[in-house]
């Protein structure tokens, strides 16, 4: 049993070496990330920054019809996504994605891949984007008379550019707007559009906050093939730490009685003192922000069903084909609100529309053929949505109100920025994976989908790291309040690890160095 003990206490100390500075960061950072998230470019974000293409965008060359510009870029065909925007090199282009030629048997990539561009007034398609490219859309997106651009290169990826979705744009232009919030933008080596914008106080605060929790360090060099296996298997130590702290901690408290100096803790030292009673008081929700902190890398894929892709063409009645009568491009632009930054070619639920986004609000819905505003049969989206898989469906909800699957959080944080409107369909199949569609009844757009191993990772993750309560979220400030005080606690706890760690691996070092082997009295009063 002494045995035992002693490896309990062996483990946990020198655990505790290696780990309380982590745990002290993870604490820190965690609380930047509250108000600061890594940068990326919302959707919002990136209407907001496209010049009205009722306005000066278009110039005075007249713009093709889509149908044409397809037909002279030579892309003629079904497609699957088909958008025009002043968005590359501060012109009017199409971006187009040809529908996948295998059809919905084959399984699809979790996001579109990087858009064919083809400029909308020559019918030229885009073949390389160059620094004088970038520039144009740099300054397209200042929105300034004159903006001090400062091109910086191209980088394959850095700091600011390590999310995957950004793959498909690779190499990066670098540029520096020279603006008040001294931003940086990011342009697609392959589209030329603006994929991302980092202001200085985001760069900044992130080094603190985001780039530092998520140990980005390990990304972008040597390291970046190991980042997940360093990730997961520093989580699972954490785990160890604060399960072999816990037991070591209760094992040293005195829950009846006192030891002689009248204190339920055996430690007379300031650090040992307080790490004790700060390690058994905030010892459940370290673990459970370790242990959901693994949760979040979806270690070995244990939250990936195998679940069959969804059948949007089933579902929408075939890839996007523009219609022989299409509403010419002003005539939707008239249609739709002044202020309309981007339309958008959809195939949705059996119907061709375009979608005219601003900046505010939800997109306006037209008729591709007459540019009318397109008003649904009743029941004629949802019934749409039976098809999206070969199983029956239970149910179909309509969601007037956020819930703990469906929710919205602020754009900075990690799972917001995504649109989440609201009223919202929830469309629940009977299928082994028990899925569930939700669906934007506005636009019959499929908003995304979640299935039984989806909705535990979101309990084990987003329920337990960010605290993703409903009750929670929408009583702030509580919930900061609630989650700096325990972060403070943390903090507390793991600094005074890293001042006991330093001070046992300086005995240490001081016994080798002097070949003493036996440490002194206090260094060893963690045991």
């Amino acid at each position: 049993m002494q045995h035992a003990k002693r490896w309990l206490y062996l483990v946990h100390r020198w655990l505790g070496v290696l780990l309380c500075a982590f745990f002290a960061m993870w604490f820190v950072s965690g609380v930047v990330m509250m108000y600061v998230g890594y940068p990326k470019l919302t959707q919002a974000e990136r209407l907001a920054h496209l010049p009205p293409l009722r306005g000066a965008a278009l110039g005075t060359t007249p713009l093709l019809e889509p149908a044409e510009a397809l037909t002279r870029a030579g892309m003629a065909g079904p497609l699957q996504d088909l958008r025009l925007a002043a968005a590359s090199g501060g012109r009017p282009v199409y971006l187009v994605v040809p529908a996948a030629p295998t059809g919905d048997a084959a399984p699809r990539p979790r996001r579109l891949p990087a858009p064919a561009v083809i400029d909308a007034t020559t019918g030229e398609r885009l073949q390389r984007v160059d620094t004088t490219h970038a520039i144009a859309s740099a300054r397209a997106f200042a929105q300034e008379a004159n903006p001090s651009i400062e091109y910086q290169g191209t980088i394959d990826e850095d700091a600011f550019t390590h999310s995957r979705a950004l793959d498909v744009h690779r190499p990066l232009h670098r540029l520096h707007l020279g603006d008040s919030a001294s931003t940086v933008v990011y342009v697609s080596g392959t589209t030329g559009e603006v994929v991302r914008d980092a202001p200085l106080h985001e760069r900044a605060w992130n080094y603190a906050g985001a780039w530092i929790h998520w140990l980005y360090p390990f990304r972008g060099n040597v390291f970046n093939d190991y980042w997940t296996d360093i990730v997961n298997w520093l989580s699972i130590a954490g785990i160890v730490l604060t399960v072999t702290g816990t037991v070591v901690g209760v094992l040293r408290w005195r829950f009846k009685g006192r030891y002689k100096t009248g204190s339920r803790t055996p430690y007379r030292g300031f650090m040992m003192r307080w790490h004790h009673v700060f390690g058994l008081v905030f010892a459940l929700i370290t673990f459970t922000w370790i242990f959901s902190g693994l949760m979040s890398m979806n270690p070995w894929k244990i939250f990936d069903s195998g679940a069959a892709p969804l059948r949007q063409q089933a579902m929408n009645g075939g890839p996007l084909v523009l219609p022989a009568q299409a509403a010419t491009v002003q005539a939707l632009l008239s249609a739709g609100s002044p202020n309309t930054r981007e339309l958008r070619w959809v195939r949705s639920a059996g119907h061709t529309l375009v979608l005219a986004h601003s900046p505010v609000g939800a997109p306006a819905v037209l008729d591709a053929t007459t540019a009318a505003p397109h008003t649904w049969g009743p029941e004629a989206v949802a019934k749409a949505a039976t098809h999206l898989l070969p199983h029956a469906v239970v149910r179909i909800d309509t969601l007037t109100a956020y819930d703990l699957h469906y929710y919205d959080r602020a754009a900075h944080t990690m799972t917001g920025g995504a649109e989440k409107p609201l009223p919202a369909l929830r469309v629940v199949f009977d299928d082994p994976q028990a899925t569930w569609v939700h669906i934007d009844p506005h636009t019959g757009a499929v908003l995304g989908r979640t299935d039984s191993h989806r909705r535990t990772s979101r309990w084990l993750f987003a329920m337990l790291h960010s605290w993703d309560w409903l009750p929670l979220l929408e009583r702030r400030p509580l919930w900061d309040i609630v989650l700096i005080v325990l972060s403070l606690g943390g903090v507390v706890m793991s600094l005074t690890g890293v001042v006991i760690g330093w001070r046992r691996l300086g005995h240490k070092l001081h016994a080798f160095g002097t070949g003493s082997a036996k440490p002194s009295r206090a260094a060893d009063a963690v045991r």
